[in-house]
């Protein structure tokens, strides 16, 4: 088969799941506490100088690209003053703890509103934690203390979906909690979009390539066969 199929094939692949992951990012320009991801595409020059340094013999051509990682940044992002008494963002690195029924995850969405029994939960129901891991009740007047929300450092901390992460929590985390705001979105929504409009423009060259493939071989199966006089 040949080969020029396969890479350009694999080529689309990858930039679609960059094309998922952009879209993805996109959806949430303005979710709070929201962590952008980045895949990338390892280069042949990647390639030899990692092996330069350790001295891994470069293998057999591939046949074709894929994505080499998906990372998540989790820079802290600036806040935004909102001015509701539940709302809380954290100042610096660390996470909020919610109580699921898949166990206790991690988020930096500090939108929260009262729940059943008078508790402090997410907007999903999930009861948020203090560093102990006890749910918080809200105050008479409708606020409560920042300092009872707990603040955890995670470690290998990895996307769970609805804005919250699992990891391995490792302490109190050194961020500072802080009522009437939100942390804003990590995206940049007009650099998301350039993004977006060239892994389109790349999966538009896989498709021109297979088509002109397609076309080459189509020639010489019914074309060559045809030459007479040899």
């Amino acid at each position: 088969m040949e080969r020029g199929l396969y890479i350009a094939a694999s080529g689309m692949l990858a930039e679609q799941v960059r094309q998922d992951q952009i879209a993805n990012d996109l959806a949430n320009a303005s979710t709070a506490g929201y962590k952008a991801d980045r895949s990338s595409q390892r280069a042949f020059g990647d390639l030899l100088l990692s092996n330069t340094a350790t001295g891994a013999v470069v293998g057999p051509l591939g046949a074709g690209a894929q994505i080499a990682e998906t990372v998540t940044d989790l820079s802290a992002q600036p806040l935004r003053v909102t001015d509701e008494p539940l709302d809380f963002a954290i100042e610096g690195d660390g996470f909020f703890a919610v109580r699921t029924d898949a166990g206790v995850r991690y988020t930096r969405n500090g939108a929260f509103t009262v729940g059943a029994g008078g508790i402090l939960v997410d907007q999903l129901g999930n009861p948020v934690l203090t560093q102990n891991g006890q749910t918080i009740r809200v105050g008479a007047d409708g606020t409560v203390d920042p300092g009872r929300l707990g603040v955890f450092a995670l470690n290998g901390a990895e996307k769970a979906g609805d804005s919250l992460f699992t990891g391995n929590p490792a302490g109190r985390a050194a961020g500072r909690v802080t009522s009437g705001a939100l942390e804003g979105s990590g995206v940049d929504p007009a650099k998301a979009m350039v993004e977006m409009i060239a892994s389109l423009r790349s999966f538009e060259a896989g498709q021109k390539a297979i088509q002109t493939i397609d076309e080459t071989l189509r020639k010489a199966t019914t074309q060559v066969g045809t030459v007479t006089g040899l």
